[in-house]
């Protein structure tokens, strides 16, 4: 293998990856990025990435699918030039620990390079350190983000880098995130090579969004109801009425009406009623909203009539929900 691959320079040594693991991690958006930089070593032929794994307490952490890593080191001092990348997965928020926090602030203000992989960009905005800059999260986190987080922009994106804080999507974003950062440091060639040993053949971009597009979503490609489905996901707190739709996309009412029963089998209101009890969930599952403020956010004029929608379509109520989940979480 050529040397020309490289660009590190004799005797400056390997650039090291921390890798903290919060309790409940995901292992796949974390065993992603390792494997990436484990990849980069073999074929640039020397040790140019070494990585650490770090954890309050510093013994073992947890992933969600039950498997305990040893880890190195605690929640010590670390030099400016590495780079901190936490792991995030399932309760966050539970494992955003004043320790955690505390530890990261410090970090920061030595002007550290800090990602958080998957769910752990609620872990940075939870210390401050994504106020004022462009951010994305699990697309499933991304209500509940918003709600708290209001000096963060967020985005859709499968990674974002500004500056010197990054957060990916979760999942396969950590090798999008990685191939990235080894083409800036290595170049595209030795990049590329990472990506052909991952049969990694669709490179994404930070202008690549993470969830599927709505036509491929609902497994429908008609245009004009792609359309009136961006315009719902874009209006859940103040909904939109069915005639306003239609108009909007040069519809009758009536025509709205049979595009949505032809394809998805339901009227257009029952289809957007969904997508603002989704949401609803999310929030009631993810945040400390008050069951008011969450039928707020999802366009229900009142608590009762927010109540009622929810009961009939999840078959319990808002209250029960939150306190059935908080239940799961601390089993």
């Amino acid at each position: 293998m050529s040397k020309t691959l490289t660009r590190t320079r004799p005797g400056e040594g390997p650039k090291r990856f921390v890798f903290v693991l919060l309790d409940q991690f995901t292992m796949l958006c974390f065993a992603s990025a390792v494997e990436a930089l484990r990849i980069a070593n073999r074929m640039s032929g020397s040790e140019i990435y070494s990585w650490t794994l770090a954890g309050e307490g510093g013994e073992f952490a947890q992933s969600s699918a039950g498997i305990w890593y040893r880890l190195d080191t605690d929640l010590e001092e670390l030099t400016r030039e590495d780079t901190v990348l936490i792991c995030g997965g399932i309760d966050v928020a539970g494992a955003t620990t004043k320790r955690v926090l505390s530890w990261l602030r410090r970090e920061a203000r030595k002007g550290a390079v800090i990602g958080g992989l998957c769910t752990a960009g609620y872990t940075l905005a939870k210390a401050g350190l994504l106020d004022g800059k462009r951010a994305t999260i699990h697309w499933e986190n991304q209500d509940s983000f918003t709600e708290e987080f209001e000096d963060v922009t967020l985005t859709k994106s499968v990674f974002v880098i500004d500056g010197n804080r990054i957060t990916t999507a979760g999942g396969t974003a950590s090798i999008d995130l990685m191939l990235k950062l080894i083409a800036e440091d290595q170049g595209e060639d030795l990049a590329n090579l990472v990506a052909d040993q991952l049969i990694y053949t669709s490179i994404r971009t930070d202008q690549d969004t993470q969830r599927l597009s709505i036509p491929t979503r609902i497994g429908v490609r008609h245009p004009k109801l792609g359309q009136v489905i961006r315009m719902m996901e874009q209006k859940i707190e103040e909904p939109i009425s069915p005639a306003q739709l239609a108009q909007d996309v040069g519809m009758s009412t009536r025509q709205l009406e049979r595009l949505f029963r032809r394809y998805l089998n339901r009227s257009p209101k029952r289809y957007y009623m969904e997508l603002r009890l989704a949401k609803a969930r999310n929030l009631l599952m993810q945040t400390d909203m008050s069951v008011i403020n969450v039928a707020l956010a999802c366009g229900f004029a009142s608590p009762s009539h927010f109540s009622k929608c929810y009961r009939a379509h999840y078959e319990t109520t808002p209250y029960r929900e939150r306190g059935s989940h908080a239940s799961r979480e601390k089993a």
